[in-house]
């Protein structure tokens, strides 16, 4: 193995594929640029199919080894999936560190992990990729010595490696299975309490941090880089004077997102797919649009959120030449599209108002009377709806009048009943007696 550099690597980007465009190059350079690596030169290989032992010829391998020569180069990384023989080899005929699109990317998300439940999410992912990493890695070991008094070990390192990383493994699922315990019970107080849950999704750097900070000040670490925030963030967003929303900004995608940390971060998505409204953050200035948001759209289909209603959320239209912000409508008329500036600020109106429409409906008004035992009732309201009147009485309860929407109220029923009658209409009001 090759020790880390404390300071920043230059690196030799191979690249081999079907996809040889400039943006997908371009991507491998930003990904290596976010684990803090210094590109400084390409080798792009057009070979058909993959070679068994190099991954790239022979013809191309030796100029690699004379592109590492000539820049001194301390990295090697594969936009490709790499096997553990593949990369054993390479480093073995480079003699420097070789490293594929998934440990790049594994990189990146260790570097950015914050939270508690972000660095587990990050460590189980990197295991689960090491443990494939140990397959005759350590061959010279498995043998055991035959004779008297040179029979070696019960237990071989291979199997020591792979006992101690399984053993870890296990700790940080056990972990794992608590936090998300803890997510459920919030998922859960969310729906007793009637607030919508609005996941933001897109494409790593289209701007989801960027659009949080401007619809609700949430101050998340946003910059033009590729995955620059990694743990999710969930904040209340007032869409009325009586209604709220929870956003749930969650990881970025991107192209090849390696299995392990779909896998290891299925609890955090989980927000995505027990949402009621997913907007899909697009960077409507890409060239490669289409192609991020079909690879979104299959992320999505993967943990199962696919079902979920969406609207393209089309960021960046500062950058486009005679676009304004403008709604775009299906056949049914329902929303499909808004064309916002997160950084510019320019649609977010638009924005708003198409969660306004999608979840306040109508407002009612609610007479209600309260015991004293009543409290945590009262401490609800307060957190959902609209107080217009609350007034102690003397038995030590309380006569309140409180607005909401429908769907907000509808936790009352079981201790007050459906809701009543409507006995007033006021404006866009209906007043409700107890």
């Amino acid at each position: 193995m090759f020790d880390r550099p404390k300071t920043g690597e230059r690196a030799i980007l191979a690249y081999g594929g079907a996809d040889q465009s400039e943006h997908a190059v371009h991507e491998l350079r930003e990904l290596a640029i976010s684990a803090g690596a210094t590109p400084v030169d390409v080798l792009i290989s057009k070979r058909d199919s993959p070679d068994p032992r190099f991954f790239i010829g022979k013809g191309k391998l030796g100029e690699l080894a004379a592109l590492v020569a000539s820049h001194e180069a301390e990295l090697v990384i594969f936009n490709n999936a790499l096997s553990p023989s593949q990369e054993r080899n390479l480093e073995k005929e480079l003699n420097v560190r070789v490293l594929d699109r998934t440990g790049l990317i594994l990189d990146i998300f260790a570097q950015r992990a914050q939270s508690y439940e972000g660095k587990l999410q990050v460590e189980l992912a990197q295991l689960k990729h090491l443990s494939t990493r140990l397959v005759r890695g350590w061959t010279h070991l498995e043998r055991q010595k035959g004779g008297i008094g040179l029979r070696g070990p019960g237990e071989t390192q291979l199997e020591t490696d792979k006992r101690l990383i399984g053993k870890r493994i296990g700790q940080i699922q056990k972990r794992l299975e608590k936090v998300d315990k803890q997510r459920g019970q919030g998922r859960r107080a969310r729906r007793r309490s009637e607030v919508p849950v609005v996941g933001l999704v897109g494409y790593t750097n289209a701007g989801k941090s960027t659009l949080i900070n401007a619809l609700t000040g949430a101050g998340v670490y946003a910059a033009d880089q590729l995955f620059a925030t990694l743990d999710p963030t969930l904040k209340r967003f007032m869409i009325g004077p009586h209604q709220s929303v929870v956003l749930a900004d969650t990881v970025g995608f991107v192209r090849d997102l390696p299995h392990e940390l779909v896998a290891a971060f299925r609890s955090t998505l989980q927000e995505t797919v027990e949402a009621d409204l997913l907007l899909h953050v697009v960077d409507a200035s890409d060239e490669q649009m289409t192609e991020t948001i079909d690879e979104v759209d299959r992320v999505i289909a993967e943990i199962g959120a696919d079902e979920v209603p969406q609207i393209r959320v089309m960021n960046k239209i500062d950058r486009l030449e005679n676009v304004v912000p403008h709604i775009e409508r299906d056949e049914s008329g329902r929303v499909s599209q808004v064309w916002v500036s997160a950084q510019a600020h320019q649609g977010l109106d638009l924005l708003t108002d198409c969660l306004r429409n999608r979840f306040c409906g109508r407002s009612i008004v609610r007479d209600l009377r309260l015991g004293p035992m009543d409290g945590d009732v009262r401490a609800v309201l307060y957190r959902v709806a609209t107080i217009l009147r609350d007034d102690k009485d003397d038995a030590g309860g309380w006569s309140m009048r409180v607005e909401g929407s429908p769907e907000t109220l509808r936790f009352l029923e079981p201790r007050f009943g459906p809701e009543p009658e409507a006995i007033e209409v006021a404006g866009d009001l209906e007043i409700h007696a107890v």
